[in-house]
């Protein structure tokens, strides 16, 4: 009989065991969102309200060269290394002890891509001795924990048609589970499983009504049916919808949940119908890849408002009953409830002030559009063909939230969500599909709302319905929440700042400034009893790019590359 040695045990590969109890596994962080379900929250109270005005750096690690940019990573750590992606599809392998590099591994980019949103990565993931993220290019990537050389490596989508990834690849069963990003390219989305190990095709499932799927390499149906039921034409063809976050997997219920972006093109006029699946949260049976139910925020998007935001699955107790549900704040400005066995809406709140493009939610959830504020048809009310009216909607298209992970903490029952209060002046103009180019058909530009604030970290009560608190923060804030049993709240600005809250009252605990604008989302983990919190500084993302008048807050923001560690010191 075989012998296994205790060393051997300390440094065994990441099983799928692992990454389910992550939540709960403080001594290390080996998925994104620290768990599967995505709540980001520990149970650690080592740190907590009474003493993390004491919180310290012990070391910064920077990336190096002249590749800045946006970084919006969420580190990984496991048997005393942390793995942390970065702008320009880079991954590095540095020990926790020391921020000392261990390897790095450079992908290397074609000179054609095409991202819409900034250079970055969001994220890895770990398993068995493997650490697989995306590329830029719409690959694949796996490689070898303790070297960094690659293993695997495939190809997701074209590039050159505006296929890219910049999510954290999501490991469930064995399988590493990935959606694409690209929707401005007029795409077709899809959310995809492979072999972890291999990285061999199981299932492929798109995400736009009319597009086959496939289950181990035969066809597994036509994504909602046929083709064209909500759709004018061939326009399914190249309809968007990308799943360019990443998801969600719930194993109470063992069904993955993915968002969808934006249907395409932008301008709603040439695209009649509700246009499924796009901004729509979708639940997917992870062994075959079938959809088994939807919940679309924004039929007939005309505003760029997506649908990917994160589905987070909670439970509650309602007259002695456990809900199970799940919620997401969507980039419309609207906080869901829904029950995640069958996606039907239990409630939903505005979260943006001023909203303008509805008036409201129907009992089912669909939105009560105020059809003045949709932007208006080039062809009926352009002066020359060429524009069609403009309106002033609220929240801008980069949504009352965007990307940026919200929190669950498991304490207060609050989500925590980073959110943005502005809007745009946005109109609509012709266009005609061209592979590789912008297929938006609309204008914009983005205008604050407010003159002391963009940003606003809300908590958010999701069985009552009601904003308990309200942190505002000059800059837009664009990057992600974390959550702790010690009553904290921790999150970064684009001012540079990595901050902790009080998690009842919103009160601000502490700040430390990491030189550059964050736009990451933070860990936490212990070892030797003492707990640690991890936050990666770099200012950039869509915000810069696509900032219109809001940009004037942020102009003198400077870019920077680096990851910052903290402790409380032991003396």
């Amino acid at each position: 009989m075989a012998t296994i040695s205790f060393s051997s045990l300390l440094n065994a590969g990441v099983t799928d065991k692992d990454i389910l109890n992550d939540a709960t596994t403080t001594g290390d962080v080996v998925s994104y969102g620290l768990g599967p379900q995505g709540q980001r929250y520990s149970p650690l109270k080592i740190v907590n309200t009474k003493n993390v005005k004491s919180l310290s750096p012990i070391w910064s690690f920077s990336f190096g060269g002249e590749k800045q940019r946006g970084q919006e990573s969420q580190p990984l750590i496991k048997d005393g290394v942390m793995y942390v992606t970065a702008s320009y599809s880079r991954i590095y392998a540095v020990d926790i002890a020391s921020g000392e590099e261990l390897w790095q591994y450079d992908a290397r980019l074609p000179d054609g891509i095409m991202p819409c949103c900034d250079v970055v990565n969001r994220g890895a993931a770990l398993y068995g001795d493997l650490v697989i993220f995306g590329t830029l290019d719409a690959k694949l990537v796996a490689l070898d924990i303790k070297t960094g050389k690659p293993v695997w490596r495939k190809t997701v989508g074209d590039y050159q048609a505006g296929y890219s990834m910049t999510a954290a690849p999501l490991i469930v069963k064995g399988m590493v589970i990935t959606g694409v990003s690209g929707g401005e390219f007029g795409i077709v989305g899809k959310v995809e499983a492979r072999d972890a190990k291999t990285g061999e095709m199981i299932w492929s499932r798109p995400t736009v009504e009319g597009h086959m799927g496939y289950l181990r390499g035969k066809e597994n149906g036509i994504t909602g049916g046929k083709a064209g039921k909500t759709w004018p034409g061939d326009m399914w063809k190249t309809g968007g919808a990308a799943t360019w976050l990443g998801g969600t997997y719930d194993p109470e219920v063992d069904l993955l949940f993915f968002g969808t972006g934006n249907p395409a093109p932008w301008n709603s006029h040439l695209r009649p119908g509700d246009n499924l699946y796009s901004a729509s949260r979708l639940a997917i049976d992870p062994d075959t890849g079938k959809i088994v139910w939807h919940f679309q925020t924004t039929p007939h998007d005309g505003w760029d408002f997506d649908g990917v935001n994160e589905l987070v699955s909670f439970n509650y107790k309602q007259g002695g009953k456990t809900i199970q549900a799940a919620a997401t704040a969507d980039r419309n400005g609207f906080f869901y409830v829904l029950d995640r066995t069958n996606g039907k809406f239990i409630r939903g709140l505005p979260f943006i002030k001023q909203m303008t493009w509805a008036k409201g939610l129907n009992k089912d959830g669909t939105p009560i559009f105020d059809e003045e504020m949709r932007p208006g048809n080039p062809a009926t009310t352009g002066t020359d063909g060429k524009k069609g009216k403009s309106v002033f909607a609220v929240p801008s298209f980069l949504g009352g939230k965007n990307w940026m992970p919200m929190a669950y903490s498991q304490d207060t029952g609050y989500f925590y969500v980073p959110s943005n209060e502005w809007g745009m002046d946005i109109w609509n103009e012709p266009v005609s599909y061209k592979k590789g180019a912008a297929y938006l058909g609309s204008g914009f530009t983005i205008r604050p709302i407010f003159d002391d604030h963009i940003g606003s970290l809300k908590a958010i009560d999701p069985v009552s319905g009601t904003v308990k608190w309200e942190f505002k923060n000059n800059a837009p804030l664009w990057g992600g929440v974390l959550a702790t049993a010690g009553n904290l709240v921790f999150m970064g600005n684009p001012e540079g700042y990595l901050m902790a809250f009080d998690a009842k009252t919103g009160e601000v605990l502490y700040k430390f400034n990491t030189g550059s604008g964050i736009v990451s989302s933070p860990i936490t983990w212990d070892k030797d009893g003492e707990q640690y919190v991890t936050i990666v500084s770099g200012w950039g993302g869509a915000i810069p790019l696509w900032g219109g008048e809001v940009a004037k807050r942020i102009k003198n923001l400077n870019q920077g590359g680096s990851v910052w560690t903290f402790k409380i010191p032991k003396s």
